[in-house]
């Protein structure tokens, strides 16, 4: 009988950055970076920090989302990678400060399960990775912009746009890649937009969810995590992560036993050849 190979038995946790693991969104520091080094009007910083409130107030929305990739995309173009990636040394440090202290614990109660730890976002690639190293994390994605060969932006985008559907179209290219098993891999997000986040593994958490979120999870039976009331609300999050380690722990203990046991009939069937 064919067995699973368990070098394929891995798990991750995928976060959401902007509203889950910090308030308010990373494209704000960033775009107070690019305007210090005159990348970014300061009136557009303004229409940035206006929407920055309005999603703190009310989410994101499709068309705020597009239009500040849109004019990302814009504003670097021609710009060598370089310069963009170092505008992070300005701000990635206080940004991982801000995070909320209660995910803070969820992230190493997956850490102690032996969980892979991944910070996905429609925020650049760039920042996105910045920010999951010096959070601790894995690794990070984001949205990717297109480098031409001079190691310069072209002002398209490589891969899709890392929002809705797009994010979860990027879970599944990194399922494929590092051999994630999504039906057993958590999503934690805070925002309905993150649906297809969410449908596209088998443990979602809901973080301080949108009035629509929270509807969704309710409905579906999905975990909510309340972080202003951890000692309340915790405990099913530890209790998912606690199970679905000891499953994969049992499932790899079957097949090394299974292994072991072919090994050995293997031995005995050569040792009575040569009788």
């Amino acid at each position: 009988m064919t067995q699973p190979d368990p070098a394929g038995a891995r798990v991750a946790a995928f976060f959401d950055l902007d509203g889950t693991l910090i308030p308010g969104s990373a494209n704000i520091p960033l775009a107070k970076a690019a305007c210090r080094a005159g990348f970014v009007k300061k009136r557009e910083l303004a229409v940035d920090l206006a929407r920055n409130l309005s999603f703190m107030l009310i989410g994101a929305s499709d068309d705020r989302s597009a239009e500040v990739r849109d004019r990302i995309l814009r504003g670097v173009k021609g710009r060598a990678a370089s310069e963009i990636e170092a505008l992070a040394d300005d701000f990635v440090d206080d940004l991982v400060a801000t995070m909320q202290p209660a995910v803070q614990v969820v992230l190493d109660e997956h850490r102690a399960a032996g969980h892979e730890l991944v910070l996905i976002s429609a925020s650049p690639t760039e920042i996105v990775q910045r920010f999951a190293e010096a959070s601790g994390m894995d690794y990070g994605r984001g949205t990717t912009a297109e480098r031409d060969s001079d190691g310069r932006y072209s002002g398209r985008l490589d891969g899709p746009f890392c929002y809705k559907e797009g994010k979860a179209e990027v879970m599944r290219a990194l399922a494929a890649q590092h051999g994630y098993n999504l039906d057993e891999c958590f999503a934690y997000s805070d925002s309905v937009s993150d649906e297809p986040m969410m449908r596209a593994v088998g443990h979602p958490v809901a973080v301080n969810p949108d009035n629509a979120l929270r509807t969704m999870a309710l409905k579906g039976g999905w975990t909510i995590l309340e972080t202003g009331r951890l000692r309340a609300h915790f405990e099913p999050v530890r209790r998912a992560i606690r199970y679905a380690s000891k499953t994969w722990a049992a499932w790899f203990s079957r097949i090394v036993t299974w292994r072991g046991r072919g090994q050995g009939d293997s031995a005995v069937k050569e040792q009575a050849a040569r009788d």
